[in-house]
């Protein structure tokens, strides 16, 4: 039925998020709306499209950027020869120091640390707090304590920040100029509106100095962001057109636009697609269950996500009265039949447990989840969701199954 809904509505866009992706089969799911899109014509065309809803501000813009471990910006990619002499010539990549292979993913580099020693020694994390975010903490806390030396540039003394070596005040995201990019493509300008505390200083000039002191100060010549935006535009032929003149004005500009007489795609696949013979590529989806499922001991299916008014591990949000005042802290939500049979009222502590750990937390009964799913927000340290989640990572894009493992709930007896 959703199927004919799509196929004769004129225009239908999907727009997913971390439900969708957070598996092991995260790939496949995005592929079966690919699929289901091309099959119903809702592609290359206004009011249509498959757009995923970004966990952060910028994570499209990070990823153009290049901060995935296979790939330079623009997607290009890292051991493609022409490729990577293209960059080791616009960067100056002193004789032999870059090989071009692929490197790890942040997932995957938890398991090299335990699993691999000394083949990881250092690690530097900006603006990330994995001490909370990544699945599997106690694992994740003997992965970082691995290392011999952390940096962590960041805005506020996180969990993980507590952990580091080194601690590098950087500046938040009012305090700075430069771009960012959004689901659709759109490169925008981000202005200023107030100065940085203390001593934080911008990322671009973090980066520059810390590279200056190491001995590259030619590789990192920039004065301001415009800079490092021409840089940007240089060496990435979907941002190619572009420049701070053209972006300034509201309606900004859509990738690709390779020349300063392209006016920008604000509409994706018009007529045909990007492969050599213009076709798309469906992709058969076998359906497969989740890594861990639930079973006599552990009964029930537990999944995890944000809650309205905090985000992510709660760095930003928990520091605000107003927001901390809606939630204070963690909560495990119970549908009312389920709690009827375990003997849980709402409100009381309960242990909950997965074959990871165990955290006391608040039960929630609701009406509101499926009976024998429970759901957990992951922003709280005092009770972090992540001690239970699994992780186990989807074979492609590697990204943890957050959203899918096996629990059990105990009453905790009174003394």
């Amino acid at each position: 039925t959703a199927a004919e809904w799509i196929a004769k509505s004129g225009a239908t866009a999907i727009l997913y998020s971390m439900g969708i992706t957070q598996h092991t089969t995260g790939v496949d799911n995005v592929k079966s709306i690919a699929n289901i899109q091309m099959l119903t014509g809702n592609l290359g065309k206004r009011g249509a499209g498959v757009n995923a809803l970004r966990g952060q501000n910028n994570v499209q813009g990070a990823c153009d950027m290049g901060c995935l471990p296979v790939v330079f910006t623009g997607y290009q990619k890292v051991i493609d020869e022409a490729a990577h002499k293209k960059f080791s010539d616009a960067w100056g990549f002193p004789d032999g120091i870059a090989e071009a292979k692929n490197g790890y993913e942040v997932t995957t580099m938890m398991d090299v640390l335990t699993d691999k020693p000394g083949e990881l020694k250092a690690m530097y994390i900006m603006g990330e707090n994995p001490m909370l975010s990544d699945p599997d903490l106690t694992h994740v806390e003997h992965a970082i304590k691995a290392l011999d030396f952390l940096v962590v540039q960041d805005i506020f003394l996180t969990e993980t920040a507590q952990l580091a070596d080194v601690v590098l005040p950087a500046t938040c995201y009012a305090e700075k100029d430069g771009t960012q990019t959004n689901t659709e493509r759109r490169v925008q300008m981000w202005r200023k509106a107030q100065n940085p505390p203390g001593q934080a200083k911008l990322d671009w000039q973090i980066f520059a100095e810390l590279a200056a002191k190491m001995g590259y100060a030619a590789q990192f010549p920039w004065k301001n962001v415009e800079d490092v935006f021409n840089e940007i535009a240089k060496v990435t032929p979907s941002y190619g057109g572009m420049n701070y003149a053209r972006i300034s004005k509201p309606e900004a500009l859509h990738w690709p636009c390779p020349t300063t007489e392209h006016a920008g795609t604000p509409i994706l696949h018009i007529g045909k697609f990007s492969h050599p013979d213009g076709l798309g590529i469906f992709s058969p989806i076998e359906f497969k269950y989740p890594a861990e499922v639930p079973d006599a001991e552990y009964p029930y299916i537990f999944t995890t996500g944000r809650n309205l008014f905090h985000w992510h591990t709660g760095g930003m949000t928990r520091r605000s009265e107003s927001l901390d005042a809606e939630e204070k802290t963690g909560w495990i939500e119970i549908n009312g039949n389920d709690a009827k049979t375990l003997g849980i009222m709402d409100g009381e502590m309960v242990l909950a447990k997965t074959r990871r750990g165990e955290i006391k937390v608040p039960a929630r009964v609701t009406k509101d989840i499926m009976p024998g799913v429970m759901f957990m927000p992951f922003h709280f340290a005092e009770c972090a969701a992540n001690v239970l989640t699994n992780n186990a990572l989807d074979p492609i894009a590697k990204i943890p199954e957050f959203k899918a493992c096996a629990i059990k709930i105990e009453k905790i007896q009174e003394a």
